[in-house]
């Protein structure tokens, strides 16, 4: 296993209380054009890591561009939940039960396994009334739910759809390559929580295929729109994406059609902030974020991504605030006492106005 370097990375976060930095969380960032320039970052845009379930957008580009949407008659509520790592509510699972209904399978031909919701109030319900969690309720099922619409789509074999070799995930490994312009055979394939293939580039490729999901113009018209499609649904439908208090939704509902987002595990995120959202006439930019430590806190990635939105001007100073307002930079101890705080400590090198 490869080492990073101690250079990919830069102080993004400190952790105080008191007035001492106790801990740190260290990151790096890039934003890009739809071409593929560097026009903000900080840490390495070349460090080299998985984008986990931030790249479920582009997973679920051949499904739509083959003709998914319009054999099985999707609505965009069902392709929002084929790029989601939803909470498992009772909503997002009668979106997929009804999805699958479509496609003329269940939640048993799901590979995913199990776990219980994402959502607290629902998980707590099925623990109350001993209701066990199925695979329905796992965060990937929507795009489990979506590879098995396209291995029927196209007659493949649905048994042993999750493994690399399987015709539905080499078609969908080719595609993402072809979006976020990195070669194919330079793509590090790992295996994700879920059980599918995962795809590791150095992050201002897929930075790129953020720009180019809400800036799609140069591929052919059925990618373009198949792109086009996946973007609207997840601005149209920010909670089937995520869920309650989550933050893909938060940002997708606050900033309205100004951009798309997904989060990734283990401290990755990505956004595409779609053209005219800085100004009149700006370019679409796509950017990439990785939290050195995993961030499996979940207190860091939210704070940068939020910050490097409002140093670059696609949030004022009152919308960062309310989508992570100072309650969530708090820390507080068993008592609910405020004993310190999360504080943002990087600025961009670069600018997006040049």
């Amino acid at each position: 296993m490869e080492a990073f370097e101690p250079s990919a990375y830069q102080p993004v976060v400190h952790v105080g209380r008191g007035r001492v930095v106790e801990s740190l969380h260290s990151g790096a960032a890039v934003v890009v054009d739809a071409s593929g320039n560097v026009k903000a970052w900080m840490g390495d845009p070349d460090v080299v890591t998985y984008s986990r379930s931030s790249a479920k957008p582009f997973q679920a580009v051949q499904l739509i561009e083959s003709g998914g949407k319009e054999f099985f008659g999707l609505s965009l509520e069902e392709i929002a939940i084929t790029c989601a790592s939803h909470s498992g509510t009772d909503r997002h699972a009668a979106v997929l039960r009804g999805y699958q209904e479509k496609i003329g399978i269940s939640e048993e031909d799901l590979l995913c396994g199990s776990h219980p919701p994402l959502d607290r109030v629902t998980a707590e319900r099925l623990t109350r009334e001993e209701i066990s969690p199925t695979p329905i309720r796992h965060n990937c099922s929507g795009k489990h739910t979506g590879m098995l619409a396209l291995a029927k789509l196209k007659g493949f074999p649905i048994s042993d759809y999750i493994n690399i070799d399987h015709p539905v995930q080499q078609l969908i490994l080719t595609a993402f390559a072809e979006i976020c312009g990195c070669p194919r055979d330079q793509i590090r394939i790992g295996i994700d929580g879920c059980s599918v293939p995962v795809y590791a580039t150095p992050i201002r490729y897929f930075a790129r295929a953020y720009a180019r999901l809400v800036d799609p113009d140069g591929f052919t018209p059925e990618r373009a729109e198949a792109l086009r499609i996946i973007g609207s649904a997840m601005t149209t439908h920010p909670f089937l994406v995520a869920g309650p208090e989550r933050f893909d939704t938060a940002l997708m509902e606050a900033a309205g059609d100004r951009l798309v987002c997904k989060g990734g595990a283990e401290g990755f995120q990505g956004v595409g902030i779609k053209p005219d959202a800085l100004y009149a006439g700006s370019p679409a930019l796509g950017i990439a974020v990785k939290i050195a430590d995993g961030d499996t806190g979940h207190r860091a990635t939210a704070a940068v991504v939020v910050e490097l939105l409002r140093q670059i001007g696609v949030l004022t100073d009152l919308e960062a605030l309310k989508i992570f307002p100072e309650e969530k930079r708090k820390i507080r101890n068993s008592r609910g006492l405020t004993v310190g705080e999360l504080i943002p400590v990087f600025k961009l090198q670069g600018s997006v106005r040049e």
